[in-house]
């Protein structure tokens, strides 16, 4: 994939399996409605859910194998998006989010 931007509400979350290690992959704010700082990777806080949840349900979605694995923080709900990055693109949009081109 050669773009690796995506953009996807605040409760979401990207994560990647590498060599049996967990990564979340980074996030940058592009509008904020809270008037003051908060860090988006308290999922504890933001979301009533902690590392330890996230980890055990991305593992038991596909047993931790390598890949990417997509994560609503808010529903508690999550995905395993297969071995390459555009399975994530393709995995938001059946899940309504994006479009092809974001311009449209």
């Amino acid at each position: 994939m050669s773009d690796t931007t995506v953009f996807i509400p605040d409760y979401y979350r990207i994560f990647e399996c590498r060599a049996e290690e967990w990564f979340l992959k980074t996030v940058r704010l592009i509008h904020k409605e809270l008037p003051f700082a908060v860090d988006l990777n308290d999922f504890q806080l933001l979301y009533g859910v902690s590392d330890e949840q996230i980890a055990v349900e991305l593992f038991r979605l596909n047993g931790g194998k390598a890949g990417y694995y997509l994560a609503n923080l808010r529903q508690k709900q999550f995905y395993y998006c297969g071995a390459e990055p555009e399975g994530v693109k393709v995995k938001l949009r059946s899940l309504g989010i994006g479009r092809d081109d974001p311009f449209q």
